[in-house]
């Protein structure tokens, strides 16, 4: 199904067209995935009109779909739509965000600074208008007892770390706490694509932030996530002022190594 404003799908707001492409973005439950991916633009730019809470519990319900190590499903998810605890949230935000723009941001390669200044202006944008966010969802996730549980199965199985060998041992050693915080991370980031898919299929804007990282304490505090409990993002949702249309990536080519780097 493709709509334009003219033709609203039932329980979402329309997307309106791609003025430049003059693309008609697919919106819908029917939607083909491979057009939504394609349109899925990162969309700061909110109206503050409220999102149902239906439709929050099913983007966190299509979240749930997705894989995890070892099938330990111990995600979480804080839906924040109270107005006091977002304004919380986009005190933090913003300090963040500016102290980011003014250290590491710069200018892609491949993108030209006028591509870039648009970027910015959407993200200052996001910044000052934080507190009309509709939504926000912050996944987590939290490994608790596992690792060191794997640990201590590991020490008492000699044999395994000599048919191991000494170097891989050394190596499996060095590399375990990478491991676990990188398997911690594999199994919610599948699911924070679910949920900004189908925020995208519903024509809700949505958009992957991870610049609280650099104060998660705070956002923890205000949202009272225990200390063990890591966040993976914080992604405002609502409705779109703009509308969603091609992505600009790298050339495919670009990307990719056969057989070797």
């Amino acid at each position: 199904m493709t709509i334009d404003a003219s033709e609203p799908a039932p329980g979402v707001m329309p997307s309106g067209q791609d003025a430049a492409a003059g693309v008609v973005a697919p919106i819908g439950a029917d939607a083909p995935i491979l057009a939504v991916m394609s349109s899925m633009r990162a969309m700061r730019r909110l109206r503050p009109d409220p999102v149902p809470d239906e439709l929050l519990r099913r983007l966190v319900e299509a979240a749930t779909w997705a894989g995890t190590g070892s099938f330990l499903q111990r995600y979480s998810f804080v839906i924040v739509t109270d107005g006091g605890q977002i304004a919380r949230l986009a005190a933090i935000w913003r300090a963040v965000e500016q102290f980011y723009l003014a250290t590491f941001a710069s200018i892609p390669e491949g993108s030209t600074p006028e591509q870039y200044a648009r970027t910015i202006d959407a993200v200052e944008y996001q910044a000052a208008h934080f507190e009309d966010t509709p939504a926000v969802i912050v996944p987590c996730y939290d490994f608790g007892p596992v690792p060191n549980q794997v640990r201590r199965r590991m020490f008492r199985a000699p044999n395994d770390f000599r048919r191991l060998g000494t170097r891989r041992t050394l190596a499996m050693l060095r590399n375990q706490f990478a491991f676990s915080d990188r398997s911690e991370a594999a199994s919610i980031y599948p699911a924070v694509q679910n949920l900004l898919l189908t925020a995208r299929t519903m024509g809700l804007a949505a958009n992957l932030t991870t610049w609280h990282l650099l104060a998660e304490g705070e956002v923890k505090s205000v949202l009272g996530i225990p200390r063990g409990v890591q966040t993976f993002g914080l992604i405002p949702i609502g409705w779109p002022m703009g509308s969603f249309g091609p992505v600009r990536r790298r050339p495919v080519d670009e990307v990719i190594h056969r057989d070797r780097w």
